[in-house]
C-alpha cells in the first residue's frame, strides 16, 4: 500500500508538465465566468493542477 502511494507521488512529478495548462485555463474560465479576484482563480489553478495530477498518475498506475 506504501509503495503504491510512493509510486503514485513520483509519477506525479512528470505529469504536472500536463497538468498545468488545464489548471491554468480552469481559473481563467472561473475568472471570467465568476467573476472571482487573482488570488482564488491562483487557489483554483493549484489546487486543481495538484488533484489532476495525481488522478492521471493514479489512473496510470492501475489501469
Amino acid at each position: 500500500m506504501l509503495q503504491d502511494i510512493v509510486m503514485i507521488l513520483v509519477m506525479s512529478v512528470p505529469m504536472l508538465l500536463f497538468s498545468v495548462y488545464p489548471g491554468l485555463k480552469l481559473g481563467d474560465y472561473l475568472e471570467e465566468k465568476y467573476n472571482i479576484e487573482e488570488g482564488q482563480k491562483r487557489k483554483v489553478a493549484i489546487i486543481f493542477t495538484i488533484f489532476f495530477t495525481v488522478t492521471l498518475s493514479s489512473l496510470l498506475h492501475y489501469l
